[in-house]
């Protein structure tokens, strides 16, 4: 059995991992959820940046006594690549998530900054996504029931710019990566997602939108389960 750190993605939190969570400790895995990095949050004036949540995960990894699957979701990849070369780490996996070489950012890797119809520019250095519900969910999650989806697209939280533009450190990678590309994504695009995963270890598929945790469970649960 495995030990899985999960890590989340910008402007949300740890709780959407929780379907997923369940059936990797059902399966008899122990899990270890980031709730919230201090990059996201509903407080726009106390929020951190890729370091910040970079330390955050590494003091989970190094809390758990024993080697771990690091798991990143979307700018959860920037985070965990991190600590590429963190001995605890036995193996990464890239979930539609960022993947930079060093020295680049979130917003490097999406070409030309966040996308303008669905997020917006607040005070504070900080972003967030629109309250166009069915913009947002067409985006993130349109293979989510509706009602589910708009619940969860409203707990979404103001994310910090300097997290997007911050540089990564890349350090060389002492373990084996699989990434998992989201077939129907409208937020990172199936295509760009292929060019990260190209430098994979192994690669995995699903037909969902960015948000498997939520739409597909049982399939993203299997496929970490593979995982060693």
């Amino acid at each position: 059995m495995s030990n899985f750190v999960l890590v989340h993605g910008s402007s949300i939190g740890g709780w959407y991992w929780s379907e997923v969570a369940q059936r990797l400790e059902n399966a008899g895995h122990h899990v270890y959820v980031i709730e919230q990095l201090p990059s996201s949050g509903p407080d726009p004036t106390a929020l951190g940046d890729l370091a910040t949540d970079a330390a955050v995960v590494k003091k989970a990894v190094e809390s758990v006594g024993d080697d771990v699957i690091l798991v990143g979701h979307s700018y959860g990849g920037m985070v965990i690549t991190e600590l590429a070369d963190h001995p605890r780490v036995a193996h990464s996996v890239y979930l539609a998530g960022y993947w930079p070489a060093r020295g680049k950012s979130a917003f490097d890797l999406l070409g030309a900054g966040p996308p303008a119809d669905w997020v917006v520019p607040q005070d504070y250095g900080t972003i967030r996504v629109t309250n166009d519900l069915d913009l947002l969910r067409q985006t993130l999650c349109a293979d989510v029931d509706k009602d589910r989806a708009d619940a969860d697209l409203r707990r979404m939280t103001p994310v910090s710019i300097a997290s997007l533009t911050a540089a990564s450190s890349a350090p060389d990678r002492r373990h084996p990566t699989t990434y998992i590309i989201t077939e129907q994504d409208q937020a990172v695009p199936p295509a760009a997602q292929e060019q990260m995963a190209a430098a994979a270890n192994h690669i995995e598929r699903l037909p969902s939108s960015h948000q498997p945790m939520v739409s597909m469970p049982d399939e993203l649960a299997t496929i970490l389960g593979r995982v060693h």
